[in-house]
């Protein structure tokens, strides 16, 4: 019987962390599903959902947990959930516009009246051009309820980059 494992990692990024996780894994004949993992501030910031035979799921926790030493975090948790899909429709939104507090929130106060998930996030700032300022942008992957219309969805996000200025496109991608 396999297990469902997803992990989170935090600390100071170093040379071959990922690697010490990845072999952890391997040794305790583990399946490295999926991860997202990046460089933030500084730190080392991954997420890794994995399978696991049950019998070797203790073994593999206490192998990963001795790597969490100093000012590394490791947490582990079952993911009961990682064969139950969602009905939906999954969409990317796209929003570029100037950066300001809170703009992100605004955004996904959007996705929340509607009952949207947030699949996955990226943001990042950079230089407008001409000295144009800073910009902000954000790819948000969304789960869309199959009770709730995409329109419905674009119409309200297209008020609120009127009212925010800036530009925001919703584009369907797959079902869910």
């Amino acid at each position: 019987m396999l297990s469902a494992l997803v992990m989170t990692v935090i600390g100071p990024d170093r040379t071959g962390l990922v690697d010490s996780i990845a072999g952890c894994v391997a040794d305790h004949g583990g399946n490295w599903l999926e991860s997202r993992m990046c460089r933030l501030g500084g730190q080392f910031a991954g997420l890794v959902q994995l399978k696991i035979e049950a019998s070797q799921t203790d073994q593999l926790v206490e192998a990963i947990s001795a790597l969490a030493t100093g000012e590394l975090q490791i947490t582990i948790h079952g993911d009961s959930a990682i064969d139950t899909p969602v009905p939906g429709i999954l969409s990317v939104v796209d929003l570029v516009g100037q950066d300001r507090p809170g703009l992100l929130h605004e955004i996904t106060a959007v996705f929340a009246k509607h009952g949207l998930n947030v699949e996955e996030l990226s943001t990042e700032l950079t230089d407008a051009p001409q000295g144009g300022g800073t910009l902000f942008k954000a790819t948000v992957t969304v789960l869309i309820p199959e009770s709730v219309g995409l329109q419905v969805i674009g119409d309200d996000l297209e008020r609120l980059a009127n009212d925010l200025m800036v530009d925001i496109a919703v584009l369907p991608t797959t079902a869910g």
